[in-house]
C-alpha cells in the first residue's frame, strides 16, 4: 500500500471501484457492533444514602454510573485537584475504570472503599438527604480500548433526571425494585438495564455539540455518519474522499473539515486506523495468514502491512499475534 495523499486512502488503481452495496435504506449500527465485540456487562448496583459526612470510594470495580436522586455531592477524579459538583437530576457516567471519589458536605473526610465490608452498610442504610443510584460495569479488556477511545474519562448529563426522560425515570425505578426486592433473574435483570443505561446516556452525550471528537460522535453525526459507518463496515475497500463526501451530500473540502471537527481525525487516517485494528482482531482471534489478512483488511502488499502495522502497535504482526493469540481462535473471520 502506498502512501496516500491527503484525505485520502486509495490503493493504486482501484480508485474507481464502486462503494459495497446494501440496505440503502438503513444505517450500519456501528454501536451495537463495538458493544457486541467488548462484551459489555453490567455488574451490580448500589442504594446509597450515606450518613454525613462521607466519601466513598469508587473506581476498583470497572466503569462506573450514578444517578442522583435526591441532594447533592462533589466528585474528584483520581490524581486531579478539581473537584465536579452535582445535584439532583444529574448522571455521571466513567466510562473506564477509572478511580475517583465522591463526598458529601464539602468536609474532607478519609475516604473508604464502596466494595468494603464496613462501607456498605452506610450506603444501604443511611439517612441523609443524598441519595444516589451506582452501577458498574465491565468490559472484555483486550477489545475495551475500542469502544473507549475517543470518549472522555468522565461525561455527565446535567439535569437528565429532570427533562422528561422516561428511559432514565423507568431504568431507575426498575433497578431498585429489583436491588431491594431481589427475586428469580434479578441478577440479570440489573445487568441488563445497566447495560441499557449505559447505551442511553452515550447516545445522549455524543449528539451534545461540545461532545469530545471520536468514532461515536461521528457515528451519531447526522450528516457524515453514514460515511463513518460504511468506512467500519468495509474497511478493506478503496475509499476516496470524494465517494464518502458524497455519502454525505457534502463537498470534499467540507466533508473533510467536519469529519476532523466530529472524529478528531482526517479521513485517510482514520481509515488506515480502522484498518489496523481490524488486522489486530484478526490477528488475535483467527490464525488466518499474515498475507491473507493484510489483503482482506485493504493492503496490496504483506510488506506495506508490516510497516504500517509495526507503527501502529510497535511491533510487526507475527509478534503481535504470538503475545495477544485468544485461545481457540478459528480460521474463520471474526464477526
Amino acid at each position: 500500500m502506498t502512501e496516500a495523499p491527503d484525505f485520502f486512502a486509495d490503493r493504486p488503481g482501484q480508485a474507481d471501484q464502486p462503494a459495497p452495496h446494501g440496505d440503502e435504506t438503513a444505517r450500519p449500527d456501528l454501536l451495537s457492533g463495538m458493544l457486541r465485540h467488548v462484551r459489555l456487562r453490567g455488574e451490580d448496583i448500589y442504594c446509597c444514602s450515606p450518613v454525613t459526612p462521607f466519601a466513598i470510594s469508587f473506581g476498583q470495580l470497572g466503569g462506573t454510573i450514578h444517578i442522583i436522586n435526591d441532594g447533592k455531592f462533589e466528585l474528584q477524579l483520581d490524581g486531579q485537584r478539581h473537584a465536579y459538583r452535582y445535584e439532583r437530576g444529574d448522571v455521571i457516567l466513567l466510562p473506564a475504570k477509572r478511580p475517583h471519589v465522591i463526598r458529601g458536605d464539602g468536609r474532607r473526610v478519609p475516604a473508604r472503599p464502596l466494595a468494603s465490608s464496613d462501607t456498605r452498610h452506610d450506603i444501604v442504610s443511611g439517612t441523609t438527604g443524598t441519595r444516589w443510584l451506582s452501577g458498574t460495569f465491565s468490559f472484555d479488556d483486550s477489545r475495551g480500548a475500542r469502544l473507549l477511545h475517543g470518549l472522555p474519562p468522565l461525561i455527565d448529563l446535567r439535569g437528565a433526571g429532570d427533562q422528561s426522560l422516561v428511559w432514565l425515570d423507568v431504568s431507575t425505578e426498575m433497578l431498585m425494585q429489583e436491588k431491594v426486592f431481589p427475586s428469580q433473574g434479578s441478577a440479570e435483570m440489573i445487568s441488563r438495564v445497566l447495560d441499557l443505561l449505559f447505551i442511553q446516556v452515550l447516545r445522549a452525550w455524543a449528539v451534545r455539540p461540545d461532545a469530545t471528537a471520536g468514532w461515536l460522535t461521528g457515528a451519531m453525526d447526522p450528516v457524515i455518519g453514514d460515511a463513518i459507518t460504511s468506512i467500519h463496515a468495509s474497511p478493506a475497500h478503496p475509499w476516496t474522499i470524494e465517494r464518502l463526501a458524497g455519502k454525505s451530500n457534502l463537498s470534499r473540502s467540507a466533508f473533510a473539515e467536519r469529519f476532523v471537527r466530529r472524529v478528531g481525525t482526517p479521513p485517510a487516517a482514520y481509515i488506515a486506523l480502522v484498518r489496523l485494528e481490524s488486522a489486530a482482531d484478526l490477528l488475535q482471534y483467527t490464525t488466518e495468514s499474515i498475507s491473507t489478512v493484510a489483503s482482506e483488511i485493504g493492503y496490496d502488499s504483506e510488506a506495506a502491512f508490516s510497516r504500517a502495522f509495526s507503527k501502529r502497535y510497535g511491533m510487526p504482526p507475527s509478534k503481535w499475534r504470538r503475545r495477544t493469540a485468544a485461545p481457540n481462535t478459528t480460521t474463520l473471520r471474526a464477526e
